[in-house]
């Protein structure tokens, strides 16, 4: 399994829509700074079937160096990004889960036995979701 990077996203945008990936790549870009100054104003970013991008505050927390357990030092407060995922996500990911466990071949890593993803594997969660039926409005009659 690889990395899917900025490039790859515009490579693979750029070939289904046939537009030049100069235009692509803006978009995107755009697409991303809009989501990052949203985060900086502290707004929550709500990509539907995606995801919610939310800025939270830790609580500051005493901090150890493994070398020198006696000492300690206070790790202030910071804001960070919490994501987390839409429901469609959730659903295809838990598949890759199942599937990996699934995964006949296993590979060692640092001492761990770990689910070896086949492309076979990769290709059946890689389709997408059937549509959800449509419910009705609530409302007026």
């Amino acid at each position: 399994m690889g990395t899917l990077t900025k490039r790859d996203l515009v490579v693979q945008i750029s070939t289904k829509t046939h537009l030049p990936q100069a235009q692509v790549h803006e978009v995107v870009q755009l697409t991303l700074d809009s989501i990052t100054d949203a985060l900086a104003r502290s707004e929550n970013v709500e990509l539907r079937n995606f995801g919610v991008l939310e800025v939270r505050l830790t609580k500051p927390r005493v901090g150890r160096n493994p070398n020198k357990p006696e000492s300690s030092f206070t790790i202030p407060a910071r804001a960070t990004v919490k994501f987390k995922p839409g429901k469609i996500m959730r659903e295809r990911v838990l598949k890759l889960s199942a599937a990996m466990k699934k995964a006949e071949g296993k590979v060692e890593v640092k001492g761990k036995a770990v689910a070896k993803v086949t492309k076979e594997v990769a290709k059946e969660v890689a389709k997408p979701a059937p549509a959800a039926k449509a419910k009705p409005a609530k409302g007026k009659k």
